[in-house]
């Protein structure tokens, strides 16, 4: 581990810890104790098909079974599905590893919260044999996303990044073009405005709103933090900055303006779709499966572009997501585990996954693929690769959970942010950082 843990942290860990200890670890083990097949348990975000093994779904739990059946008879995987919300999966995931669970087989994990788990040594290394493979054909941004301290920690899956949504006929009738010409927030404020539409936005007190934030502040050519690798009493943040206030007038522009409902403050990806998908809906930030989800607009009326600007004269840096596969230190088949993962993230894999589920590749080659394409028409395809080079990560500092909770807490309501909101947002995670207060 880097450095000393804050105090706060310390607490989550005892917390943590002792909340899997009175469970009596009943979980952990593996139930092939009697000399059988070896059994991995994967660890899965739900997606598209959750805890389905169809071939109809494809999703994670399908791969599971393709891999598991491919293997011949080298392992089984069995999946266990982790809750919906980024930052309640880490909360699991980081219990289970706090106490040496061995049942950590496979891990999908937020590519926020895998630096916080590498630096406290909770995984296993990945095969010197396989380091190469695993880089091999990713865009960078997942790799970037994959490293601790200049090693590979853990295996590029898929790679997510946000696109514009807009209904083609608004965009027309507010005389913007954003498949070829970018917009700024500003344009997209007034333009809902003209035609009486919405934007759907994440600002829920969650993960998805320190997404939103920490895009505005990057697109703004700033940073969260300036030095993610450093420790918690040397991390210098930018939220104080020209940045930092351009992201939090943005915010509440869209919040007063009434633009984006009047839920924005629990709005999700969930109700942000919704919004779009709706009547009055125009124009939303959200990530690929968007386009598969909708269930009520006429696709040929959507359009797709990259993400806004701050500023017209400056390129956005669309928020970068996804999910790393990754072995916990105590799994008793670290091996097997990584030959798992080799087969779930190879090429036609990670194919079947892109086009099933909605949530795009690591791999740079899946997305020439014509089933994709096809998935994805209309050049969308071509785009999220694109935005995949330009988008930006979550700090990958391990202080990340903290940072983002007092981040979204500090930022909320949205529509009650002022020019001092960056400034005082700091100072409190600066404060929780070092002990001085709680979240």
């Amino acid at each position: 581990m880097t450095g000393r843990t804050p105090p706060r942290r310390s607490a989550a860990f005892i917390a943590a810890t002792a909340l899997v200890a009175s469970m009596g670890l009943a979980a952990c083990g593996s139930d092939d104790s009697a000399g059988g097949t070896p059994t991995l348990t994967w660890y899965i975000n739900p997606d598209v098909g959750n805890a389905d093994p169809s071939a109809a779904k494809g999703g994670q739990a399908y791969l599971a079974k393709r891999c598991a059946d491919g293997s011949k008879g080298k392992y089984k995987i069995k999946v266990q599905l982790l809750p919906n919300d980024a930052s309640d999966q880490r909360l699991q995931l980081l219990r289970r590893l706090a106490a040496g669970d061995k049942t950590m087989d496979i891990m999908s994990v937020d590519p926020a919260f895998s630096t916080e788990f590498a630096a406290a040594d909770y995984y296993a290394p990945v095969p010197d044999n396989l380091q190469a493979q695993f880089k091999q054909d990713r865009v960078q941004s997942s790799v970037d996303a994959s490293m601790y301290k200049d090693k590979l920690v853990s295996v590029p899956f898929w790679a997510n990044t946000q696109l514009l949504w807009y209904k083609k006929s608004v965009a027309q009738k507010a005389g913007l073009d954003p498949q070829n010409k970018p917009v700024t927030w500003d344009q997209l404020i007034e333009a809902a405005k003209k035609t009486n539409t919405q934007i759907g936005v994440q600002a829920k007190l969650y993960e998805g709103y320190a997404v939103w934030i920490n895009a505005l502040i990057t697109s703004a050519g700033g940073a969260i933090v300036e030095n993610p690798g450093e420790t918690y009493d040397n991390l210098k943040l930018g939220i104080d900055s020209a940045a930092g206030k351009k992201a939090a007038d943005i915010i509440r522009k869209v919040a007063t303006s009434g633009v984006a409902g009047p839920a924005i403050g629990s709005s999700t990806e969930t109700e942000s779709l919704g919004l779009f998908d709706g009547r009055n809906g125009g124009f939303l930030v959200n990530w690929p499966y968007t386009y598969g989800a909708l269930a009520n607009t006429d696709k040929k009326d959507v359009g797709a572009a990259l993400y806004p600007r701050v500023s017209a004269g400056e390129e956005s840096k669309p928020p970068y997501g996804g999910i790393q596969l990754a072995v916990g230190k105590g799994s008793k088949h670290a091996d097997l585990a990584y030959q798992a993962i080799s087969c779930i993230t190879n090429q036609e894999n990670q194919t079947i996954y892109m086009t099933k589920s909605g949530n795009p590749a690591s791999r740079k080659k899946v997305f020439d693929d014509a089933g994709v394409e096809k998935a994805f028409p209309g050049g969308i395809a071509k785009l999220i690769r694109e935005n995949l080079d330009n988008a930006a990560p979550r700090p990958l500092t391990q202080y990340w959970g903290d940072i983002s909770l007092a981040l979204q807490q500090r930022f909320s309501p949205p529509g009650a942010l002022t020019p001092q909101t960056p400034a005082s947002t700091q100072k409190y995670i600066g404060e929780v950082l070092n002990g001085k207060a709680l979240l």
